[in-house]
């Protein structure tokens, strides 16, 4: 194929005039666009100017061009959630004055702090304890009965106020699983010894031949302090009942020995000054509600 050039002349079959190229005898026609298309792209150039000029458009070295009508959609969004918050204070009014034992004797208080505290929940607690509360290793099940710290209405909102080992806050739930092989106060053996003791009151087998005796004593020694003397715990201090089959990282011999060894200090972060009081409260009460809260 060959491409010959030559001026522009008339196509006499259309009437129109060509570019002035042609390929093999095939000559290219100089159509105009129609005029429709050529004003709704010059509309469209002249809309862009007009944005650029109106809104925010180009970018600056630190910020960028604010426009003459000074809108922004962060501000826009903000009016927004202050207009919501303004409705939610009328609807919770209820909320901020009760206490949560009193949302609790109240149905209709009820009803909208479950309402609130499920939306919490779901945006801030699911994370760990999972979708429903139930949890996973390392993480709390909150629809069962035990409970490290105690169940009942205040010691959750105490809980969810302040934490637990939250070095942020002074009033925060203290008290660690030691790790006693760390601090040399337990050999392997000893610590493998404690827990076939441990197993055994919690119901769970134990390795034939396991000296229950020493195991005994040693619990007594370490143990009995924080868990007391049959294992049910004390949720003063954060320690948890052993005797029941219910294990926060496991009930494994290769958990309880790693467990007793190096010790376990998980965080629950303190969520006052995070989360206003009512909605504090209102997490409270869908928390007791899910099936593990105390009276």
């Amino acid at each position: 194929m060959s491409e010959a050039k030559h001026g522009p002349d008339l196509d006499t079959p259309t009437g129109q005039t060509t570019t002035g190229h042609s390929w093999d005898g095939i000559k290219e026609l100089n159509t105009p666009l129609p005029r429709w298309w050529l004003w709704t792209f010059y509309l469209t150039i002249l809309w862009a100017v007009g944005y650029w000029i109106a809104y925010p458009a180009w970018p600056l070295i630190a910020s960028h061009t604010t426009g003459v009508l000074g809108y922004s959609s962060r501000a826009e969004l903000a009016q927004a959630m202050t207009a919501l918050e303004a409705r939610r204070d009328v609807q919770s009014a209820g909320l901020r004055q009760a206490t949560v034992d009193q949302i609790a004797a109240d149905p209709a208080l009820t009803r909208m702090a479950i309402a609130r505290g499920r939306a919490a929940f779901g945006d801030n607690c699911v994370g760990c304890h999972g979708q429903g509360g139930a949890g996973g290793i390392g993480y709390p099940n909150l629809t069962d009965d035990e409970w490290i710290w105690g169940g009942t209405l205040a010691d959750i909102e105490l809980t969810l106020l302040h934490g637990a080992r939250w070095s942020q806050d002074n009033r925060t739930r203290t008290g660690d699983m030691l790790a006693f092989g760390k601090l040399g106060l337990m050999q392997r053996a000893q610590a493998e010894s404690v827990v076939e003791y441990v197993r055994s009151i919690a119901g769970l087998d134990v390795e034939r031949g396991a000296d229950l005796a020493r195991g005994r004593q040693l619990f007594v020694e370490h143990c009995v302090s924080c868990h007391g003397s049959e294992g049910k715990g004390n949720r003063t201090l954060g320690a948890p009942d052993l005797t029941d089959a219910i294990w926060l990282y496991g009930s494994s011999r290769t958990v309880l020995v790693e467990t007793v060894l190096n010790g376990r200090a998980g965080i629950m972060p303190a969520w006052a000054g995070r989360l206003d009081p009512v909605t504090i409260k209102a997490l409270t009460v869908y928390v007791h509600s899910l099936g593990g809260g105390q009276r």
